[in-house]
């Protein structure tokens, strides 16, 4: 068999190592992890599994980066069709709303699980998650301030501000549908972002003369 061979096919198994290690992560959190469960899960030996992944840690920064890339490809590179300023920032939120749903009520972001559950952790796995939340905020800030140059919004917005109160709301509707199901989560979500986006499109207060 050719080297090339050899590669596809290893990469190939990659993959799919890292698909059941994504299930169990949405259903346990990443913290579950281990070569152990996964090798159980996966149908393979545990140096079968150690091939791909020198250590638990590798598995989980592999993970981490799978769901990272998913949250994109869900959530970002849609809203990027859609006009600069609210248009863009509406269809984010919207998106990053449905992909909170898609994992229902037995299920959840890897992503959110371990915030929760690394933020006290010092570590490789830590350093990528707080990593991926600077990022996000940014990039929110970023849809946000794109907003204003455009003219959509009030004058007066701190972006980061913003980007802070949303994080806060989304990582609140992601617990919520788990602790009280999606039919009482959705209609809070909802309103919190009508409320902050209300606020952003209002008019700014006048300047005292």
């Amino acid at each position: 068999m050719s080297p090339e061979v050899n590669s596809s096919k290893g990469a190939a198994t990659r993959e799919l190592i890292l698909s059941r290690a994504l299930e169990m992560a949405e259903a346990k959190g990443l913290d579950a992890l281990t070569i152990g469960t996964l090798a159980e899960a996966a149908g393979m030996s545990k140096s079968g599994l150690f091939a791909h992944f020198g250590s638990r840690e590798d598995l989980q920064l592999a993970v981490l980066e799978v769901a990272v890339r998913q949250f994109t490809d869900e959530v970002f590179a849609p809203a990027v069709r859609e006009r600069r300023g609210m248009p863009r920032l509406r269809a984010i939120l919207a998106n990053w709303i449905a992909r909170t749903l898609r994992y229902g009520e037995d299920r959840g972001c890897p992503i959110g699980a371990a915030v929760q559950e690394f933020d006290d952790r010092p570590g490789p796995v830590r350093d990528r998650v707080m990593g991926y939340v600077s990022h996000l905020r940014r990039e929110i800030s970023r849809a946000v301030a794109m907003a204003v140059e455009q003219g959509h919004t009030r004058t007066d917005v701190d972006p980061e501000q913003f980007a802070f109160e949303i994080h806060g709301l989304m990582l609140a509707f992601h617990y919520e549908v788990k602790l009280v199901g999606r039919t009482r989560a959705l209609p809070r979500v909802e309103a919190g972002v009508k409320r902050l986006l209300d606020w952003l499109t209002a008019a700014s207060p006048s300047t005292p003369h």
